[in-house]
């Protein structure tokens, strides 16, 4: 299993009327966190693509328990519980900054080559980074 953690503070204009986050950006917080768990692996995505692999969503949950504030700085804790194969699967655990848990969430993506548009596994150098963390 492998885990990272991100932070991310909300801005204003993430907030509805209410002062609460609009439930919109928790998707938008998934991709901040997933890209910086990639990124603590040594990958980025820039370099998946650059090695012809995209990764397009195919799922997105949200479970909301409390809402985020403004000006709040959030812990998201993603972790990857299998490894991947066409598909990867990250979870989130969205904290205020009393650590209590506000939310959280599922991503599938697939990964795709980008030329034939069609499902493959992952690059080989995914699979090495993650390798000590699936043995």
């Amino acid at each position: 299993m492998y885990r990272s953690e991100t932070f991310v503070r909300v801005r204003y204009g993430e907030t509805d009327q209410m002062g609460y986050v609009y439930y919109g950006y928790y998707a938008m917080y998934y991709e901040v966190a997933r890209v910086e768990a990639l990124r603590a692996l040594g990958l980025t995505y820039k370099s998946l693509e650059e090695m012809g692999i995209i990764m397009p969503v195919l799922e997105n949950h949200s479970w909301f328990i409390a809402p985020g504030r403004y000006d709040e700085q959030l812990r998201i804790v993603t972790t990857l519980a299998e490894k991947p194969s066409v598909k990867i699967r990250f979870t989130y655990e969205i904290y205020n900054e009393s650590g209590a848990l506000i939310n959280r969430g599922e991503t599938l993506l697939a990964f795709v080559d980008r030329k034939t548009n069609r499902p493959v596994r992952p690059p080989q150098a995914m699979m090495d980074v993650l390798k000590p963390f699936f043995p």
